[in-house]
């Protein structure tokens, strides 16, 4: 009777900072493979093991995707051998294997990760820990990447540093948070040459650090208080002048109208009080607001709600519309709360950078607006609807009542043409 030859695999191996292997065994699964996929780090490590391997087929794991296709031409002669720092499964090449090869056919041997050694080194307990990866990431909007959590774990690259991190948020959000958080940084760790820091930003921002390092960051104390909402700010919660604010009724259906992304750009034009542009950095710390406003007053306003709430994705610019806005990201969301005597102009410009698919939505308080902003969005291609919001507030058992002015929220879409076609 013929057998049915044994399936090659691949073996995913986790590799602990000093080079050892948590189990010996792996030292003869390695001379044993066909090909043994590392890199430059690990080539340099394991040396002495390496040098006894000529009849193993070494290959560098970068460029990856070449890795991958050699990888697996290899595995049709026999097993293949991956090594990764740690446990390959966080922020590793686990993820990637599992995508290109079958996963029936890869055998995963985790190590200790940097940041289980991380944790531990500095006593600090993991579960409630936010995970952030910075290698070879582009750091927009760093503080709303970072501080959304009260406890980060940080993978930390030679672009994006200890100390220019710490220096970065020190920048974005101004140096009053530098006593609100701690700053754990383990340079090497678990080679010989381990160093472990501790400090506030300003302390780290001042420092030095090796290319090997990762850093968990943490908040003093509890960032926000169980009885404030993640949504539903009323206008006595928010900073503002001379009852100048998109009233909460309002905010509530102008948020509801923009359908906001967790992620991309936000315009909140004529920002006000910033009221519309603050829920929705709270709603989604992932998006990046930008509150465009003119006045002094209002600026110093909006600030003072973004340091309040701690909403580090809000960026306040001081300026008036469409100028202000030529330097900003193109928006997927556009809010105009205020136009300054210039909405046919800010929604040429809007809707020019509107992304496809993306939405914009006036709020018309006179009835100039009300019949001009259709007729703008209309003319730039976008899909227009109007709803008229009239607010009446009664407080029982009182009889007494308070009518708001009528707002009209103005929609317009931007539709997207591939989608259209398909």
């Amino acid at each position: 009777m013929n057998q049915t030859a044994k399936q090659t695999v691949v073996h995913l191996i986790g590799v602990e900072s000093s080079g050892v292997f948590s189990d010996p065994s792996i030292i003869d699964l390695i001379r044993s493979c066909r090909a043994l996929v590392l890199s430059k780090r690990h080539r340099t490590l394991l040396a002495p093991l390496l040098d006894d391997l000529s009849a193993v087929r070494l290959i560098p794991i970068t460029p990856v995707q070449d890795a991958l296709e050699q990888a697996a031409r290899e595995l049709t002669h026999g097993d293949v051998v991956v090594l990764a720092s740690g446990d390959p499964l966080f922020f590793g090449i686990g993820r990637t294997l599992l995508h290109f090869f079958n996963p029936a056919r890869i055998v995963i041997r985790p190590a200790l990760s940097s940041m289980q050694l991380a944790f531990a080194r500095f006593k600090i307990p993991w579960d409630d820990a936010g995970f952030l990866s910075l290698h070879g990431r582009e750091t927009k909007n760093l503080a709303a990447s970072i501080l959304t959590h009260d406890k980060v774990f940080l993978f930390t690259d030679q672009h994006s540093s200890p100390d220019r991190i710490a220096g970065s948020l020190l920048t974005e959000c101004g140096s009053g948070i530098d006593a609100e958080y701690i700053l754990h940084v383990a340079e090497n760790i678990g080679m010989i040459d381990e160093r472990l820091h501790t400090g506030t930003l300003s302390e780290i921002a001042k420092q030095g650090f090796g290319p090997l390092n990762v850093m968990i960051l943490m908040k003093t104390k509890a960032s926000r208080s169980p009885m404030v909402p993640c949504f539903g700010l009323s206008e006595d919660e928010i900073t503002h002048s001379r009852g100048l604010i998109t009233k909460n009724e309002v905010r509530a259906a102008s948020l509801h109208a923009l359908r906001l992304p967790r992620q991309g750009v936000l315009w909140d034009v004529g920002a006000g009080s910033g009221s519309v542009g603050l829920e929705a950095a709270r709603l989604f710390p992932e998006l990046q607001v930008f509150a465009v406003e003119r006045e002094d007053e209002q600026v110093e306003n909006i600030q003072k709600n973004r340091e309040q709430f701690q909403t580090w994705n809000l960026q306040v610019l001081h300026g008036s519309a469409p100028d202000a806005l030529a330097a900003l990201p193109a928006p997927d969301r556009v809010f105009i709360g205020g136009s300054g005597g210039q909405i046919l102009a800010i929604i040429d410009h809007a809707a020019e950078r509107l992304t496809p698919g993306g939405r914009m939505v006036v709020n018309a308080v006179l009835e100039k607006t009300t019949q001009e902003a259709p007729q703008y969005l209309h003319e730039n291609g976008l899909k227009v609807t109007l709803s008229e919001i009239k607010v009446v507030r009664r407080c029982y058992p009182d009889q007494g009542s308070q009518t708001l002015h009528p707002i009209t929220i103005i929609v317009g879409q931007k539709i997207d043409q591939e989608k259209t076609d398909e």
